[in-house]
């Protein structure tokens, strides 16, 4: 693809339909105070000639979101859930997301406001629920076309087909293997475009898609330049990223202000797959209470603090938290960055404040905060439409009962119920290719979501359906088994707190009979106790071999465990979905379902 941006334009035009059906917002922000008098006005100035000119300052909307992937439907357990500080500091929780809700919000939320831009951080697609994830996404692409989208960073996410599927996304056309999926119709593509400056080609050098965007109206010129995080080869498969390079998001998003600058734009929003970790899990904390950024912590931080000051506002994502601060930029000038939690159950309304005379934005101006997607608006039709579309097609494989649990196996905590049960899948798995195998090992972060008791259709309670399945493990892994020294495996485990995952450990998941104990008051390695570690109640023997069961994202090292990626006598097996379906078929029944496991294999002090 042209390294060059080429002018964007829409392939077909965009019929807004605004619904009157939910209460208008207003932002606030700490910035707000010194917001120009005439900011905001739709009065127009006298002209020469009989003409007349807009004033001075126009307020152009900024409405964003991120982490979508692929939620179409309303998540369900914490997953659809966000909690609301209240004014006696007490918390509430509050059912949210779902597209359409989402789009009754955004449609009413434009309503009145004629300079209105709608942005997202990335991760719109991957990790996808059985509606969408079935069709490789195309549903969500069609969703995020009728939300009115106008543009968005690439996540990680978007790389877990590889950059191919990702140019299909936007360019449309049908898939290569599956082909078309509704008869005499062509997947049309994004009508937006897909930002990625610092994803380059390794053959060419430059940016796989566009690096930049212009929106435009009545003199308002606003860019918007897109990245993802540097360590995505990390977080995806080594198959999703062949061939490509990621580069500095700093370096990349200030050489291209530079460049948007010598272009006459002046307004500069970087959307940022990467972000920070809130003081408060409670969406509208306020960060800034203590001063400026006082509450978020993580990489959002320092790449805040060294992106240049043309740029006027920060879109971001990853991490899956709320909030709207400011951090300074390096010339000491406040600046908004926002994060609007995941999976469509918040969105972000910030005011950015267009100075005509300048070419820029009035950065003490700027006001932002989140808003919750609540279900309490009416449903967009034309997204319950779309949802009936792709449910009718894959009702024959999503509603097909593949176990039965007693009651919610939820995916949260350090070791979670969830995770016990994959792991005892693959080990399950394992045993069934090579009787030798020993133990099984999971991400974390392959786990999308637990297991509810409570029907979701009208499969009837602890019915686990296969796309209930998919949602748990969308990413279509292979089990592997691979051989590892007693030595090798305390290191794997030592992995999950030390390197590259000291800041924020990555806790494996472990099968039943490894045991160990993990003490949080150390630091690094030192926090998993070595001489406690043991399999079936004997400790680990350095020397001895050990056959351990992983997916083949963690085979090839991912997510920082670099021993992972050295282990021999590989085994490929089927994939990680089709272990769990086949565990929880043979081990339950309607009358005898699988109880929640305990999670208590890892010791953990704190």
């Amino acid at each position: 693809m042209p390294a060059t941006p080429q002018p964007y334009h829409r392939r077909r035009r965009r019929t807004r339909a605004l619904l009157a059906t939910a209460a208008g917002i207003a932002t606030v922000g700490a910035l707000a105070a010194a917001l120009p008098a005439s900011a905001g006005e739709s009065t127009y100035k006298p002209g020469g000639h009989g003409h007349s000119k807009p004033s001075r300052y126009q307020d152009v909307q900024l409405l964003s979101f991120n982490d979508l992937h692929g939620n179409l439907e309303p998540p369900s357990g914490s997953s659809g859930r966000v909690t609301e500080l209240q004014a006696d500091g007490t918390t509430k929780t509050i059912d949210a997301g779902g597209v359409e809700y989402l789009a009754t919000h955004l449609r009413t939320a434009r309503e009145g406001n004629p300079y209105s831009i709608t942005a997202a951080g990335g991760d719109m697609v991957g990790a996808s629920p059985l509606i969408s994830g079935l069709f490789h996404d195309e549903p969500t692409i069609e969703a995020l076309n009728g939300l009115e989208l106008d543009v968005t960073s690439v996540g990680n996410h978007e790389f877990d087909e590889g950059a191919k599927e990702l140019a299909r996304l936007q360019n449309g056309g049908c898939h290569p293997v599956d082909g078309c999926y509704v008869e005499g119709e062509k997947f049309s593509g994004a009508d937006f475009p897909y930002l990625a400056a610092n994803v380059l080609n390794e053959k060419t050098n430059k940016p796989i898609l566009k690096p930049y965007w212009v929106w435009k109206k009545n003199g308002v010129k606003i860019g918007f330049i897109g990245v993802t995080l540097e360590d995505t080869p990390g977080v995806v498969s080594a198959e999703g990223v062949k061939g490509l390079k990621f580069k500095d998001e700093v370096e990349t998003i200030n050489k291209y202000a530079k460049e948007l600058e010598k272009q006459g734009v002046k307004s500069v929003v970087a959307l940022i797959h990467e972000g920070g970790l809130p003081a408060s899990s409670a969406y509208n904390f306020d960060c800034d209470a203590a001063g400026g950024g006082s509450g978020i912590s993580g990489p959002i931080v320092d790449i805040a603090k060294n992106i240049t000051p043309k740029v006027d506002a920060l879109v971001t994502g990853h991490t899956h938290s709320a909030y709207a601060c400011t951090i300074d930029d390096p010339s000491g000038k406040p600046r908004t960055v926002t994060s609007a939690a995941a999976f469509g159950r918040l969105y972000t309304d910030t005011t950015l404040t267009y100075d005509r005379w300048t070419g820029d934005i009035a950065r003490t101006a700027v006001s932002s905060a989140n808003h919750v997607v609540t279900r309490t608006v009416a449903k967009a039709p034309d997204m319950t439409e779309l949802i009936a579309k792709w449910n009718t097609l894959a009702a024959p494989i999503g509603n097909r009962a593949i176990g039965y649990i007693s009651g919610d196996i939820t995916s949260t905590g350090t070791e979670s119920p969830m995770g016990d049960l994959i792991a005892d899948a693959q080990l399950a798995y394992g045993k069934g290719l090579d009787p030798e195998t020993d133990l099984a090992l999971m991400n974390p972060g392959g786990i999308r979501a637990g297991l509810t008791y409570a029907a979701k259709g009208t499969e009837g309670d602890g019915v686990v359906t296969y796309a209930e399945g998919f949602t748990v493990q969308p990413f279509s892994n292979t089990v592997n088994l691979q051989d590892f020294t007693g030595a090798q495996l305390i290191s794997v485990l030592q992995e999950q707190v030390s390197g590259t995952n000291a800041a924020s450990p990555k806790v494996l998941q472990v099968s039943s009979g490894l045991t160990y104990t993990l003490d949080l008051t150390k630091t690094g390695a030192a926090r998993v106790i070595a001489d406690s570690v043991k399999l079936n109640g004997a400790a680990i023997d350095p020397a001895a071999t050990y056959r351990v069961a992983t997916n083949s994202f963690l085979a090839g090292g991912g997510d920082g465990f670099t021993t992972l990626g050295q282990g021999t006598n590989d085994l490929v097996g089927t994939d990680d979905l089709a272990a769990l379906a086949d565990y929880l078929t043979a081990n339950s029944t309607a009358t005898t379902p699988i109880a929640p496991p305990a999670a208590n294999r890892i010791t953990i002090v704190q």
